[in-house]
C-alpha cells in the first residue's frame, strides 16, 4: 500500500510540473507568445529607425549654421502655406 502512495505521489507531482511547463505563466506557450511578441516590436523598431534617420536628416538640413534654401522653402510652403508670387494655384472642390 504504501508503494502504491509513493507511486500515485510521483505521478502527481510529474502531472503538476509537466503542465505548468507546458501552460504556466513561463512555460512554453507562454514563451512562444514572448517570441512573437518580440518579432513584432522588432519589425516596429525598424520602422521607427527609418523614420528618426529621416527626421535627424531633415534637422540636419534646417541647422542655423547651413540652411538649406529647398527645405526651408518646402518646409515653409508646407506648414506655413506660403507660395511665390509667380506660382499658379488651381484650388480643388
Amino acid at each position: 500500500m504504501e508503494q502504491f502512495a509513493i507511486t500515485l505521489a510521483c505521478i502527481a507531482l510529474t502531472s503538476y510540473f509537466a503542465y505548468h511547463i507546458r501552460y504556466g505563466r513561463h512555460g512554453l506557450e507562454a514563451r512562444a507568445g514572448l517570441v512573437e511578441r518580440s518579432a513584432l516590436l522588432d519589425f516596429e523598431i525598424k520602422g521607427l529607425e527609418s523614420v528618426r534617420t529621416k527626421l535627424r536628416h531633415d534637422v540636419a538640413l534646417l541647422s542655423p549654421e547651413v540652411p538649406n534654401a529647398d527645405i526651408v522653402e518646402e518646409t515653409a510652403r508646407d506648414m506655413l502655406g506660403y507660395v511665390r508670387a509667380d506660382d499658379k494655384i488651381i484650388t480643388a472642390q
